[in-house]
C-alpha cells in the first residue's frame, strides 16, 4: 500500500512517501479502515520529531484523526461490518494495550491502518470523511477544556490565544455555540477576517498590538470590584504569555490550558492569581463524549470545522511546512 513513513526523527525529510508498504493484517479483536481522511496535528510534528521521555517505534506512519470504511474485521469482532463508514476515538484504551494511534502504532497517513474495534465510532451520513477527520484531537480537546473543564457559561466573555490552529478554532466556535462573547488573537489581519467569518466578536492582531491592551479596551482593566476583565482566557500556547493573559482575567476568572506548543516555562505573578480568586485549569485529551457531542453537532450543520486546505499524500511534507510556520488557519486534511 501507499504510505508516508519516517524511518528516523528530524526534520520533514525524513518523511517518506512509499509504495509497497506492507498492507496490516488485523488481529482478533481489531478492524482494517479504508483510509479516506486524516488531518494533521502538532502532535504529529512532535512525534517526528522526537518526543522526550516517549519511545517511539520505528519506521512508523504517523496520523492520529482518522475516518474511512471498514476492509475487513480481526476474529472474534462483532457489532461491525466491511464498508461501514467510521470514525476513530484514537485515545488509547484497552484494547489498543493502552497505546496511541499514529504514535506507538502505525496509523492514518497510509491506505489502509488497523484499529481496535472499540475505538470505532458509526459516522452519520450527514458527515464527511474530511469534516470527521478534523475533530479528535483539536475540536473534542476544546470542548473538555471549555465544556468539562473549564464550565463555560452562555453569557461569558472568552479570550482565546492562538485561535487561528485547529483548538483555537474550535474553541471560538464552541463558545458562540454556547452564547459567549469570542475575543480572538491571532498574527495576521486575514487569520483574523476568517475568525470573524465563524464568528470571532473581536480580533486583536499581537504583532501590531499588545494583547493585554487591546482587552482591556474592549472589557475595561479588571477591578477587584468585579467589573473588567474576562471571565475565561484560553491560554495553550505558553511561551512566555501567561504572565500577560492573567492580567486579562476579571475576578474569579479561569486561565484554561491544555498545552504549551511555544514553550511550557512560563512566568506568572502570584499576587494576581490570589488578589483577584483566578482559578488555572489544565485539561488533557477528550472522552468518547465529546467526540459524541461533537458529531451530533456537524450532523445537525451547527459546526462545521475550520479546514484551510484538503491535500493529497504526495503533499504531505508541505502540509507541514505550512502547519510548522503557522500559515495554516484551521486544520489541514489529507487524503491517502
Amino acid at each position: 500500500m501507499r504510505a508516508a513513513v519516517i524511518y528516523g526523527h528530524g526534520d520533514r525529510d525524513q518523511i517518506r512517501i512509499v509504495n509497497d508498504y506492507p498492507d496490516p493484517v488485523p488481529e482478533p479483536g481489531w478492524v482494517r479502515l479504508r483510509v479516506r481522511a486524516t488531518s494533521l496535528n502538532f502532535h504529529d510534528v512532535f512525534s517526528r520529531r522526537g518526543m522526550p521521555g516517549i519511545k517511539i517505534p520505528l519506521p512508523l506512519i504517523i496520523g492520529t484523526d482518522i475516518a474511512g470504511e471498514i476492509d475487513a474485521l480481526g476474529d472474534g469482532v462483532q457489532g461491525w461490518n466491511p464498508g461501514e463508514r467510521v470514525l476513530v476515538d484514537p485515545m488509547p484504551c484497552e484494547g489498543s494495550r493502552w497505546k496511541f494511534v499514529g504514535e506507538q502504532f502505525d496509523g492514518g497517513r497510509a491506505e489502509y491502518c488497523c484499529v481496535h474495534a472499540s475505538q470505532l465510532m458509526r459516522l452519520p451520513a450527514e458527515v464527511s470523511f474530511e469534516r470527521a477527520a478534523a475533530l479528535p484531537l483539536a475540536y473534542a480537546t476544546a470542548h473538555r477544556m471549555l465544556v468539562t473543564r473549564g464550565r463555560l457559561r452562555a453569557g461569558e466573555t472568552v479570550l482565546v490565544i492562538g485561535a487561528s490552529g485547529g483548538v483555537g478554532t474550535g474553541c471560538v466556535m464552541l463558545a458562540k455555540q454556547m452564547g459567549c462573547t469570542v475575543i480572538a488573537c491571532a498574527g495576521s489581519n486575514d487569520k483574523l477576517e476568517k475568525l470573524r467569518q465563524i464568528g470571532a466578536d473581536h480580533r486583536i492582531n499581537y504583532r501590531e498590538r499588545n494583547m493585554r491592551e487591546a482587552v482591556h479596551a474592549i472589557v475595561g482593566k479588571p477591578r477587584l470590584t468585579g467589573v473588567g476583565g474576562v471571565d475565561v482566557a484560553v491560554n495553550y500556547s505558553g511561551g512566555k504569555t501567561w504572565k500577560e493573559t492573567i492580567l486579562c482575567l476579571k475576578t474569579a476568572g479561569r486561565l484554561l490550558t491544555c498545552g504549551a506548543t511555544a514553550g511550557f516555562d512560563e512566568e506568572i505573578d502570584v499576587r494576581y492569581v490570589f488578589t483577584y480568586e483566578h482559578e488555572v485549569l489544565g485539561s488533557t485529551g477528550w472522552r468518547r463524549s465529546d467526540l459524541e457531542a461533537l458529531l451530533k453537532m456537524t450532523a445537525e450543520g451547527r459546526l462545521v470545522p475550520a479546514i484551510e486546505h484538503v491535500l493529497p499524500l504526495d503533499d504531505l511534507a508541505e502540509a507541514e511546512r505550512m502547519m510548522e510556520e503557522r500559515e495554516v488557519f484551521g486544520k489541514i486534511v489529507i487524503r491517502p
